[in-house]
C-alpha cells in the first residue's frame, strides 16, 4: 500500500514538474520572439541599476552637503591633483549618482548621464585599486553604464519620445 502511495506522489510531482517546464519554455519563447526584446533589455538595464544607484548611493551623497562632497572629490583630486576642485568634483559625483541615475531611469539624456556615471565608477574603481582593493560593485556599475553609452536609451525612453517630436 505504501508503495502505491509513493508511486502516486512521484507521478504527481513528475507531472507538476513537466507542467512547470512547459510554462517556463513558453515564457522563454514569448520573450525571445518579442519584436523589441533588445529595447526591453535596455529598459531593464536602465531602470534597475538606476533605482539602486539613486537609493543606495546618490540620495545620501547629494543631500549630505559640502563636507561629504569634499571627501568624495578627494578621490579624484588625489589621482590628478587640483586640490582646490575637491568640492566641485565631489558634487559632480553626487550629481551623477543621484540626478544622473534618475535621468537614466527615465531615459532622459541617457548617454550623457551614463558617461558621468561611467567616469565616476572609473574613479571609484581606481581609488580602490590604488588602496589594494577591488571594488566589484563600481566595476559592474561602470560596465552597465558603458553599455548604455554604446547602446543608447532604447525605444522606451524620454530621449526617444523627444527625438520623434523634434523629427530627427
Amino acid at each position: 500500500m505504501k508503495f502505491l502511495r509513493w508511486t502516486y506522489v512521484l507521478y504527481y510531482f513528475y507531472n507538476m514538474l513537466n507542467d512547470i517546464k512547459k510554462k517556463i519554455s513558453n515564457y522563454i519563447l514569448i520573450i525571445i520572439s518579442l519584436k523589441h526584446s533588445s529595447d526591453i533589455g535596455i529598459l531593464i538595464l536602465r531602470i534597475f541599476p538606476g533605482v539602486v544607484m539613486f537609493l543606495n548611493h546618490g540620495l545620501n551623497k547629494i543631500s549630505a552637503g559640502i563636507a561629504k562632497w569634499e571627501r568624495l572629490g578627494g578621490a579624484l583630486t588625489d589621482l590628478i591633483g587640483f586640490e582646490s576642485l575637491k568640492i566641485f568634483f565631489g558634487f559632480m559625483a553626487s550629481y551623477a549618482e543621484s540626478i544622473g541615475a534618475l535621468f537614466i531611469m527615465f531615459g532622459l539624456l541617457t548617454r550623457f548621464s551614463s558617461f558621468l556615471l561611467f567616469f565616476t565608477m572609473i574613479v571609484a574603481s581606481l581609488k580602490h585599486y590604488f588602496e589594494g582593493e577591488f571594488s566589484e560593485l563600481a566595476f559592474i556599475y561602470g560596465c552597465i553604464y558603458f553599455a548604455l553609452i554604446i547602446s543608447g536609451p532604447g525605444k522606451y525612453s524620454v530621449d526617444n519620445i523627444l527625438k520623434k517630436k523634434i523629427g530627427n
